[in-house]
Formats: C-alpha cells, sequence, structure tokens
C-alpha cells in the first residue's frame, strides 16, 4: 500500500522520537509530544492510559478516526474500480483478457480478431474478450501526478491554516468537499471529468491530517497522544481495506444496472453527513502552549517569516545522511503506491475468478496494523536502547524480510497469493515509524515538526508518482516485480549508505543544539 500515504507541518513542537513509530502506506500523521502540562481551564486531561482523556476527547477521537477511513476509501476507489470505468468511459490501454483463471495465459497478447475468436476446447464458449484494461498512461496519470502534486502543494498550505485557523471547521469544509467530489465522480461521463475531480479530490483530502493532528494534539496529553494518533492512523488500512469491499462486492452487485458508480456515491454520502456532524458536535480545543522551560529559549524561532523557516529546514536537508534517507524512502513509498494503485488491476488480468473484496477487505487491515504496533516496539523497545544505526538496521532488514513475500504474491496461486500478503504487510509496514525517528533525530528541536512535514512533502512527490512507470513495461507482472518487491530491495539497498552517514550527522545536530541552548541560558526563565 501505499503508504499511501503526505504528512503536513504540524504545529511546532518538541517531537519525542519514541510516539513515531505509529501506523503508515502509506502514514501521514506526525506525532506531537510537546511537554507543556494542560493550562488552566484546558479540556485537556491528564492521565497515563487512553480512557482517561475523558469521553469526550474519545468522541472527536472517533470522529476523526472516521473521517480519516473515509478519506483512504474515497481516495483508493479509482483503483478497485479502474477497470469497469475504463471500460464504460473509454480510456487507457486496450487489450485480450481472460473469463476464467484457467485462459489467462492463452488470451494474452492476442490482437482483437484473434481475442474474440478463441474458443474453449469444446470450440463453443468464448474464453477471452478484447475491451479497455483499466491499465495504461492514462489511468496511471491519474492515480499519480494529478493527484499527488495537488494533494502535496495543497497541504503545505493547509498545514499553515491549522495553526493560524479554526480547525475543525476547515475539516469539516475539506471533508464536505472531497465527499461531495467522490459523489461526483459516480456521475462523470469523460475522461475529462475524471481529471477535474481527481484534482479537486487532491485539495480537498489536503487538509485531513493537517487538521486532525492539530486536534488530537490539544485534546489529548503528552502521555497518551502517542497513542491517540496510533488510533488515528488505523484509518488508513481500515480504509483501504474498506476500498475492497466496496469497490468489489458493491460493483459486482450492479444496482440499478450503475455497477461501478454506486461504489463512489455510497463511499462519498457518509462525508456529507460526518462533516454536518462535525460542524455542529465537536468544538474547538484551546491551543496548548508550544515550549516550556528550556524550549522556550528557541521560542523565538516562531516569530520569523515562513521563508526564513523553509530555509533554515532546506539547509538541514542538504545534509548527506537525511538526502540519502529521502532519497531511499521515496522508492520505499513508490513501491506502495505502486502496488496500492495496481493491485486489483493485477489480480483482474491474473487471476480474473477470484474476488478481492474476499481477501483484501481484511488483510491491508489486519496484516498493517500488526506491523505497526510490531515497527513501533521496535523502535522504541529496541531501537531506541542501540542508537540511531540500529534503527537503519531495522529499516534495511524490514524490507529484505517484506521483499520475498511481496515476490511470492506475484507467482503464487490463490489463496497463496493473498496469504502472502500478510508477513508482506507486517514487515513492510514498519519502515515510517522508524524512518520518522530517524528524520527527528537529524534535525535540531525546533525545526522537527517543519522537517518531518518536508520530508513527506518531498517522498510523496516523488514516490506517489511512480505508478506513471508502470505504463513503460509491457507485461503488468513484469512491471509490479521491479517496482514493488524490486524497490524494496532497492529501498534497503539505498539505506545502508544512509547507516553510514547517521551517526556523524545526528552528533553535530547535537553539538548545535547544546550550543543553541547555551546562549540563551541568560534569557531562559529559571526552572523549578
Amino acid at each position: 500500500m501505499a503508504s499511501n500515504n503526505a504528512q503536513r507541518d504540524l504545529p511546532l513542537v518538541d517531537q519525542d522520537k519514541s510516539q513515531l513509530a505509529g501506523p503508515s502506506k502509506m502514514t501521514e500523521t506526525e506525532t506531537d509530544n510537546s511537554k507543556v502540562p494542560p493550562p488552566p481551564g484546558s479540556s485537556m486531561p491528564a492521565g497515563t492510559r487512553l480512557r482517561d482523556a475523558g469521553v469526550y476527547p474519545l468522541y472527536v477521537l472517533l470522529l476523526l478516526l472516521v473521517t480519516y477511513l473515509l478519506n483512504q476509501l474515497d481516495r483508493y476507489a479509482l483503483a478497485i474500480c479502474a477497470k469497469p470505468m475504463a471500460q464504460e468511459i473509454h480510456f487507457g490501454d486496450k487489450g485480450c483478457m481472460a473469463l476464467t483463471d484457467t485462459s489467462s495465459k492463452v488470451c494474452k497478447g492476442k490482437n482483437e480478431t484473434i481475442c474474440d475468436q478463441t474458443k474453449a476446447k469444446d470450440h463453443k464458449t468464448n474464453v477471452c474478450y478484447y475491451d479497455y484494461t483499466g491499465l495504461g498512461w492514462e489511468y496511471q496519470v491519474l492515480a499519480g501526478p494529478i493527484f499527488i502534486v495537488v494533494y502535496t502543494f495543497s497541504g503545505i498550505v493547509l498545514g499553515y491554516a491549522a495553526d493560524i485557523s479554526n480547525r475543525k471547521n476547515l475539516l469539516a469544509t475539506c471533508l464536505a468537499i472531497w465527499s461531495t467530489v467522490t459523489v461526483l465522480t459516480g456521475f462523470a461521463q469523460q475522461y475529462w471529468h475524471l481529471i477535474l475531480l481527481r484534482f479537486a479530490l487532491g485539495i480537498g483530502q489536503a487538509g485531513c491530517t493537517p487538521f486532525a493532528s492539530s486536534l488530537i494534539a490539544d485534546y489529548f496529553g503528552q502521555e497518551v497522544r502517542g497513542t491517540a494518533l496510533g488510533v488515528y492512523n488505523l484509518g488508513i488500512y481500515m480504509g483501504y481495506s474498506m476500498s475492497y469491499a466496496f469497490g468489489d462486492f458493491i460493483t459486482q452487485a450492479d444496482i440499478l444496472g450503475k455497477g461501478w458508480r454506486w461504489t463512489f456515491w455510497l463511499a462519498g454520502l457518509p462525508g456529507l453527513i460526518l462533516s454536518a456532524i462535525i460542524f455542529i458536535t465537536m468544538r474547538e480545543p484551546p491551543r496548548q502552549g508550544i515550549f516550556t522551560g528550556k524550549n522556550e529559549r528557541v521560542s523565538s524561532y516562531q516569530d520569523v517569516s515562513a521563508g526564513q523557516k523553509l530555509l533554515a529546514v532546506c539547509k538541514c536537508f542538504l545534509q548527506p545522511s537525511l538526502l540519502m534517507l529521502c532519497l531511499a524512502g521515496s522508492i520505499r513509498n513508490g513501491a506502495g503506491y505502486v502496488w496500492g494503485y495496481n493491485t486489483q488491476n493485477f489480480f483482474n488480468e491474473y487471476h480474473p475468478d477470484v474476488s478481492t473484496g474476499r481477501w483484501l477487505s481484511w488483510i491491508p487491515l489486519v496484516g498493517g496494523s500488526i506491523g505497526v504496533i510490531f515497527g513501533g516496539f521496535i523502535s522504541d523497545r529496541i531501537v531506541k536502547r542501540s542508537g540511531p544505526v540500529a534503527r537503519i538496521w531495522v529499516l534495511i532488514s524490514s524490507l529484505v524480510v517484506a521483499a520475498p513475500f511481496a515476490a511470492l504474491t506475484l507467482v503464487l496461486p490463490i489463496p497463496y497469493a493473498f496469504l502472502a500478503q500478510i508477513p508482506t504487510y507486517v514487515f513492510g509496514e514498519m519502515w515510517v515509524g522508524v524512518t520518522l525517528a530517524v528524520v527527528i533525530e537529524l534535525v535540531p528541536t525546533h525545526l522537527r515538526a517543519s522537517s518531518v512535514g518536508f520530508y513527506f512533502f518531498i517522498i510523496s512527490n516523488i514516490g506517489g508518482n511512480m505508478p506513471v512507470l508502470v505504463s513503460l513495461f509491457k507485461d503488468l507482472k513484469v512491471a509490479l516485480f521491479v517496482l514493488y518487491p524490486g524497490c524494496y530491495i532497492l529501498g534497503a539497498l539505498l539505506f545502508f549508505p544512509t547507516m553510514l552517514l547517521v551517526r556523524r550527522d545526528i552528533r553535530k545536530v547535537q553539538e548545535a543544539d547544546e550550543h543553541r541552548a547555551l546562549l540563551n541560558e541568560p534569557n531562559s526563565d529559571k526552572e523549578s
């Protein structure tokens, strides 16, 4: 999966890297761990367990979880319905396709005339048909650049708005926008309709995580904030899995002869209802203080212009270790996008008899959730004790272990091809939380939030556009071998030189932070 997934520049806080091993495919959430006690009158209760936060904050978290679920469902509905959409609207490649699993090799590569005349052994039953495949350049452009570019650039603007505006109203507005766009997609008649709607979807969905993460940061205390964000991020796997249930079962039901269109109508309508609920029932919480104690020494950073902030972050990303981390992360992120937007097409082509919804409506949820929890345990308990270099070893080893299972998905028969996805998710989804922890360690304290947002901006723009590379291959299975498990291995290889550079660059950052603290010592308040 994709990861897939572009976090935004959240309210500037002192990040606690031990909380950053949350869900990923596509993880778009940054953990905010400011060391600020709840101010008088704040609705943020103290407590070390999520249930201690109170009923209303948990209600808000539930609303945000469902919002994120709908975000992923509406985004990936295109991937599941690509083939029937292409055959009705007429876009992308055409080819000879099998009517059954046993005829997939017989039909492959035939021209239209021979394809339509190919019969079974009884010489009466057609085993092939010639039509739009749901693949090709036009589909991959819809899946990648048209959505990703506007999504990431809109996220910068909306991420800034999260710091200065009423977040719950903006979140509800964005939810209403992308839900309306999803419903309208069900009425599309031309390819250019899909282009405009996909473009608008990117604008609306770009506001989800910046506003939701900022609200979570103010509704939950530092002790449970990482857990709250982890619950929110389960929406990634829930929504992605649900997209298969909707796209497969609802399309097959062919309600009133409208097929795939009902997938978008039923996926979009709940968001319109939820946006009204958020408008009416969710309260905008008071914003929590950002720095206390020693952290106040760098609070002047917030007074500088946006251009100066961007310049400072860009300077950080010129470090060799961060450059390599971004490159490796982009390749791994791209593998998730490639698989996420071509899974249905793969099973349509090579296993036309199978119902993907039966398997992929739960495998990403179960495997992905286990993966992020396992990755969090490694990052928080084991790797933290061994130092930053051990984090990179976790990245390398998890991708190397996941790659063979990803490859087995492409060659094994059903149901083993689906079962191979479970360990692929378990090991393959560990990378985001661990990578975030490395990013946090490689930048100065006062630049952490901005740097995480910038990191996701880079890997989303590179990785999110990788699906267009699929159209360069004549064979989909070959394309997926190269761009799915192949990119897992390539990402692992690129993480290796990162490991050699990390220790030196982290030492430089620590020295710079210590120097900054000494310079600001006379201006700091006396600490108790």
